[in-house]
């Protein structure tokens, strides 16, 4: 049951931006709030206290501690006054001020701005403060719960050296800023983790982490058993994918798996696999994963952005990841939406693109099968130098914030640079916190913009055309042409789903071409013109 939370800036005090931005918190966390304003008397205080009869005293002071030392001592005297003594009350201030009111003793907890928000939010749950286990949970929905309405935060992180990896996931985990540490193993790990006979040492902690028998996987899980307990993940590998699933989580506990429908295949050089059994096997995968009630992101459709396909082709793979997750019994699927791609997609047309890609996701939803959003920065869109970068990745975040995602997949400034270290992982996500504070809540609603609903409303239209024909290809000989192996390969060698940079792949027509036309990727035939997709798969005799 909510509280009534009484809030005030006291003695002469006038900064009342983190007394109200908790008061916000409280709200989304189901309490009633009252605000009295800046440089409200103690006598003030006590007054509306008695009229309001709150719950919880929320009060605030940020100027020198000398005076807050005082004005402390006449509150207690106030509240004993007038009978009110053993009421609750919570503080926010700068450091120093914080700690002459934890010395106070009248308040049951003190904020000073250095903690996350998520600690502020299981303060107001009431979850007691050495409640490790309830203040982290151990699985993807419970952590989501937990943090409600705050979204958690995810990072990929794994260096060439397995030690510092594990010295770093160490550090990350202490500076608790972020809910999932995402492991990034090497290509040898990927390809031919079962069979080491096969390894390239050339490739050893090439992109990642070597990470060679269980025991390593084991102790990545291990160092990260402090500060915030980090639910921890891993990517599918390129190959032998259900015994990759059983290792890591038995390993460590794998928080959702993220397995493409039709990458990591030869349609991307990732792996020597034909396109058909690279889906039939990446089907075979979400089902085990389904099977056990495990949550799994299907990270496809960026990829064809990641190869300058139209937006529609983007839309319409993220409908067909969704519904081969339902059709393969997924119960909670992770709808994970790349922004700023390809790179010159303006904000506008991208956030439409995302709203197109939610509108056909959520037409699959029911209690059987729940969507989690998860948004993320394009790392093809962040410049190397880096405080540049910084400003991309803020950037970023504000704009995805649109669609009130549960999981924000944080991508360091740094990564057009260098591979992120722990320190830029940290500071990485200090960012994206920063963003949350000032602008989660409060912010226009961009995705009501005129602009913004015509380009979804005309990419749900052109994504439609695109899965017809998909569900056409194979009517005659599927039950269920939108999850049948063959029928997706089909639409891909068939051109039905393209890509210009597919262009000399075997198992790929490559002959799409598009442009960024007033911010948006579009189909265009051979003269640079916009063409719809239903004149792109009758001009390329795709069908």
């Amino acid at each position: 049951m909510g509280k009534r939370i009484l809030g005030a800036a006291i003695g002469q005090c006038v900064h009342v931006a983190g007394v109200l931005n908790f008061l916000g918190l409280a709200r989304e966390c189901g309490h009633e709030t009252e605000f009295l304003g800046a440089a409200v008397s103690i006598d003030e205080l006590i007054g509306a206290a008695r009229e309001y009869a709150p719950d919880l005293l929320a009060v605030s002071y940020r100027l020198t501690p000398a005076t807050a030392a005082e004005l402390f001592d006449e509150l207690r005297q106030a509240l004993k006054n007038s009978g009110l003594e053993h009421s609750k009350a919570v503080f926010g201030g700068t450091p120093p001020v914080v700690e002459v009111a934890v010395k106070s003793g009248l308040f049951e907890a003190a904020f000073s701005g250095e903690e996350n928000v998520q600690d502020v939010v299981a303060y107001l749950r009431g979850v007691p403060a050495d409640a490790e286990t309830i203040k982290n949970p151990g699985t993807l929905t419970e952590r989501v719960a937990a943090r409600s309405p705050y979204p958690i935060l995810r990072h990929h992180f794994g260096l060439p050296s397995l030690e510092e990896t594990i010295q770093g996931a160490t550090r990350i985990a202490e500076s608790g800023m972020l809910d999932v540490l995402s492991i990034g193993p090497d290509q040898n790990t990927q390809f031919s983790f079962f069979r080491p006979d096969e390894m390239d040492p050339r490739q050893d902690g090439a992109g990642g982490a070597p990470l060679r028998q269980a025991e390593d996987l084991e102790a990545l899980y291990q160092a990260t058993r402090c500060g915030n307990y980090p639910l921890l993940r891993i990517y599918a590998g390129t190959r032998d994918l259900i015994q990759w699933a059983k290792l890591v989580q038995d390993a460590i506990k794998n928080a959702w798996a993220a397995i493409p429908l039709f990458w990591y295949s030869k349609l991307d050089g990732r792996s020597n696999r034909s396109l058909v059994d690279a889906i039939r096997e990446n089907q075979q995968a979400i089902k085990w994963h389904a099977d056990r009630n495990i949550p799994v992101e299907v990270n496809d459709p960026h990829h064809w952005s990641l190869r300058d396909a139209s937006d529609a082709v983007a839309v319409a793979d993220a409908y067909l990841s969704a519904y081969n997750a339902k059709a393969l019994g997924v119960t909670t699927f992770v709808a994970q939406l790349m922004w700023n791609t390809p790179p010159a997609i303006t904000p506008a047309m991208d956030l439409a693109k995302m709203l197109a890609k939610m509108d056909l996701i959520k037409t699959l939803t029911d209690p059987s099968f729940r969507v989690l959003t998860e948004c993320r920065a394009g790392l093809a869109s962040f410049s190397p130098k880096t405080d540049l970068a910084k400003g991309q990745l803020a950037a970023s975040t504000m704009l995805s914030l649109a669609l009130k995602p549960d999981i924000i997949h944080v991508v360091a400034f740094c990564e057009a640079n260098h591979a992120a270290t722990p320190d830029d992982i940290i500071e990485s996500c200090g960012i994206v916190h920063g963003v949350l504070k000032n602008v989660r809540v409060g912010m226009p609603d961009y995705t009501l913009d005129e602009t913004v609903q015509a380009r979804r409303d005309e990419l749900v239209r052109e994504a439609q055309t695109i899965v017809d024909a998909i569900g056409a290809l194979g009517q005659a000989d599927s039950a269920d042409p939108l999850a049948d192996p063959a029928v997706l390969a089909r639409a891909v060698q068939t051109g039905i789903l393209d890509a210009p940079h597919l262009v000399g792949n075997s198992e790929a027509r490559g002959l799409m071409a598009t442009r960024i036309i007033d911010g948006a990727c579009r189909s265009v035939d051979s003269s640079g013109r916009s063409i719809s997709e239903q004149e792109r798969l009758k001009g390329s005799g795709a069908k």
